[in-house]
């Protein structure tokens, strides 16, 4: 598929995430309307679609649907919504729409937008899905032959996170305090996380509920869009706290995203297959079709007051299992899922070492620290700010998901302290 063409002239450029193939959704407001309202990004702008809606030029079954700062009712209205949502919304941005000129006065530029989690988020469940992320922290601390633990091939691994700690790009992530306990300590001690991490991970967003077990094609059919995420993690407090339920306070200090919500139809051109399998799957995991997509995902680090430094590049083809996959699984004990459920994919990570999601692996649990600029890290410092970059290419467009970036805090003095 080529390039379509808007009358919005900046998404035109081959440089930008937000062409018309794209139309992601998000929620924004702005200084001199402070209300948070649903918007798509086209170019270098946002079309204001509660606006919009009540002018009468968008009318969907139930509506409205955009007049309350958040996406949920349009998910849960379902795919004919979603399809005739997107329909309209390319036909009244496309070159020579005759709405040009009542839709003119509803374009907001980003740059003046402050923007907002696009939906409410139901609850939040992270997954283990990448062989060679997997592979490498088996390594680290169970030696290559038992890298992998035996279930790994057979079932997409995950936990149940908290939902109460999502937040959007822009927000400032506090260093945790936490239980730790090193392996010369003779007794754990309370403070800061010294070995605070990032995950670079897709998330997937659920759009219609389910009540019982749903198959891999139904399960792809009930998702809404994606997401960049940031899984922050604090790796000290993970090794003294894992066994044997697994990550809790670890993983609670925040899970980021991504401002807009790539849809699943705009990525439909870039699908493509899981690797080839180590071990054959059981039925109801198996795809019936390509359920990845061919998504260039970056990692940038800025130390305080330096320019970003790109410290990672992979893509989300390398996943072993699919967030469909991963979504069927979640429902074979009749688990319902609803909509705003929220799946991180787990971190990405591609054979090379330059393809590692985390600076767990990128600096091989602090053994091996790494350049960025003419500093070096093992794990993030306070004042780093950490972005996160995706982005599908097409032929002279690209389907983009913004940036995902947060500055690391100090942390708090002592909470408990007399």
């Amino acid at each position: 598929m080529s390039l379509r063409r808007s009358w919005v002239d900046s998404a035109n450029s081959a440089d930008t995430d937000f062409p018309l193939n794209n139309l992601p959704y998000g929620v924004f407001s702005t200084a001199q309307d402070t209300q948070p309202r649903c918007g798509v990004a086209i170019g270098d702008t946002i079309l204001d679609l509660a606006a919009v809606e009540a002018a009468g030029l968008i009318d969907l079954p139930g509506g409205p649907l955009m007049d309350l700062g958040r996406w949920n009712p349009v998910m849960a209205a379902g795919q004919e919504v979603w399809a005739a949502l997107r329909n309209r919304l390319t036909d009244l941005l496309a070159e020579g729409a005759a709405e040009e000129g009542d839709l003119r006065p509803h374009l907001v530029a980003q740059a003046d937008a402050v923007m907002h989690l696009p939906f409410d988020v139901a609850e939040y469940t992270d997954f283990y899905a990448s062989y060679h992320h997997a592979t490498n922290v088996g390594t680290m601390f169970r030696g290559a032959e038992n890298a992998l633990p035996p279930n790994w091939l057979s079932i997409p691994i995950g936990y149940n996170g908290r939902a109460s700690s999502v937040c959007i790009s822009g927000t400032d992530i506090r260093r945790p305090w936490g239980q730790l306990k090193g392996p010369n300590d003779d007794a754990p001690r309370f403070a800061p996380c010294n070995r605070f991490d990032i995950e670079l991970e897709l998330g997937a967003i659920v759009g219609t509920s389910s009540t019982g077990p749903v198959t891999v094609a139904q399960a792809d059919e009930m998702i809404f869009g994606y997401v960049l995420l940031n899984d922050w993690s604090a790796r000290d407090i993970q090794a003294w706290e894992y066994q044997p339920l697994g990550p809790f306070q670890a993983k609670a200090t925040a899970t980021s995203l991504s401002p807009w919500i790539v849809t699943r139809a705009a990525l439909e051109p870039f699908r493509t297959g899981t690797p080839e399998r180590q071990r054959d799957l059981l039925d109801y995991l198996k795809e019936p079709g390509p359920m990845l997509y061919e998504i260039d995902l970056a990692v940038d680090l800025a130390p305080d007051g330096a320019d970003p430094v790109t410290i990672a590049r992979t893509n989300y083809d390398q996943m072993y299992y699919s967030a469909a996959q991963q979504l069927a699984h979640h429902t074979t004990s009749g688990c319902p899922m609803r909509t705003g459920d929220l799946l991180g994919s787990g971190t990405i990570s591609g054979p090379e070492k330059d393809q590692r999601g985390s600076l767990l692996e990128l600096s091989w649990g602090g053994k091996e620290p790494f350049a960025v600029g003419d500093q070096t890290r093992s794990f993030v410092e306070d004042g780093d700010t950490l972005t996160l970059r995706g982005a599908a290419k097409g032929d002279g467009y690209r389907v983009g998901f913004g940036a995902c970036t947060n500055r690391v805090q100090p942390a708090l003095p002592d909470p408990y302290a007399r």
